[in-house]
């Protein structure tokens, strides 16, 4: 008789479980809902208005966002005559597809294995993360409009500005961790200091590149509502608007959780030596995803306080300041291995 073994069916079910519930679809989720009534709160309460408030409330607008999806679902998706349809209704998807995949090779535990286990899981969040706004670009030209095309233009412009620093600042950790592997990076940072200690030129450098990447004020360039209408997204409509938007907010939660895995100290100040449910699997995720929690609504708090870059000042602070950050980061890096571990 045929039979599955139950290992497998056990290894199937923990990572459908990671994949879906924690820390993964539904999880992702929640976050995002939260992080953008949060945002929107955050910029009310400091421009003095009330911010998202008839739905919900009595708890403050905090289903605003779940009813914006309710609405995203049922409206009409309206695609424009000229567009290219083919690029035009895959390219939403598959921007949030791929930042999405990314957290299959971040884990948020020392137990949670990724979903294709490997030595190399920075290299591969990494390199999704890096494809993810190529295909904002792909948005804004199949569009057919000027105001998505100009937008697709700046993100081009940006990729290339901020991409760079970007790798320079993990290559830097990953040159003080010696590995590529995001639970020996945290390892390493139980046993002796958190990455933020070690390199904070890399630390400030992923926060400036993080604020960029995922369109925070003041690198809203692309979507410079008073310039552009919606930038890349002027001519989306429906549940295609609504995953083009909620893109950013899962790209903010992927360089939250690597923020938190190679600079906070991961699931720090739990030393986990033992596997069990709740203090060898559950707890150690719960610390890094209200760690990551923190960065991001540190973030968006910035959306109240900063006014937006126009595109040169944003290229030339790329290109200069923040280039010669992360290429100070390498070689605090390398003189740290060398010289004094």
């Amino acid at each position: 008789m045929n039979f599955i073994p139950i290992p497998l069916i056990i290894w199937l079910i923990e990572d459908l479980l990671y994949l879906i519930i924690f820390p993964g679809l539904v999880t992702i989720l929640v976050l995002v809902i939260i992080i953008i009534w949060l945002e929107r709160k955050i910029a009310a309460k400091v421009q003095m208005r009330f911010g998202p408030l008839w739905v919900s409330k009595k708890i403050g607008g905090a289903l605003q966002s779940l009813a914006d999806l309710l609405r995203y679902s049922f409206q009409e998706a309206i695609i424009p005559e000229k567009a290219d349809k083919l690029a035009f209704i895959l390219a939403p998807g598959l921007m949030f597809a791929f930042a999405t995949i990314a957290l299959i090779f971040i884990p948020v535990g020392p137990y949670y294995s990724a979903l294709f286990p490997s030595y190399y899981t920075i290299l591969f969040s990494v390199a999704l993360i890096i494809i993810t706004p190529i295909f904002a670009i792909i948005v804004g030209w199949a569009s057919d409009n000027k105001f998505s095309f100009i937008g697709a233009l700046r993100e081009g412009f940006l990729l290339i500005s901020y991409e760079v620093p970007f790798l320079l600042s993990v290559v830097s950790m990953i040159v003080i961790f010696r590995t590529y592997n995001y639970i020996s990076a945290v390892q390493s940072q139980l046993n002796f200091l958190p990455g933020i200690i070690l390199n904070p030129l890399a630390a400030l450098t992923m926060l400036i590149v993080m604020i960029r990447t995922t369109g925070r004020f003041p690198f809203d360039i692309t979507e410079a509502d008073s310039e552009l209408v919606l930038g890349l997204f002027t001519e989306y409509s429906a549940l295609f608007f609504g995953v083009g938007m909620a893109t950013p907010y899962v790209e903010l939660y992927n360089f939250s959780l690597i923020f938190s895995l190679l600079f906070l100290g991961g699931w720090w100040p739990l030393n986990v030596n033992v596997m069990n449910p709740l203090y060898g699997l559950f707890l150690p995720g719960l610390v890094v995803v209200i760690k990551a929690f923190i960065v991001m609504a540190i973030l968006v708090f910035l959306r109240a306080v900063y006014p937006r870059y126009r595109l040169d000042q944003a290229v030339r602070s790329g290109w200069s300041y923040v280039l010669l950050l992360s290429v100070l980061s390498v070689i605090l890096s390398i003189v740290e291995v060398k010289f004094l571990r």
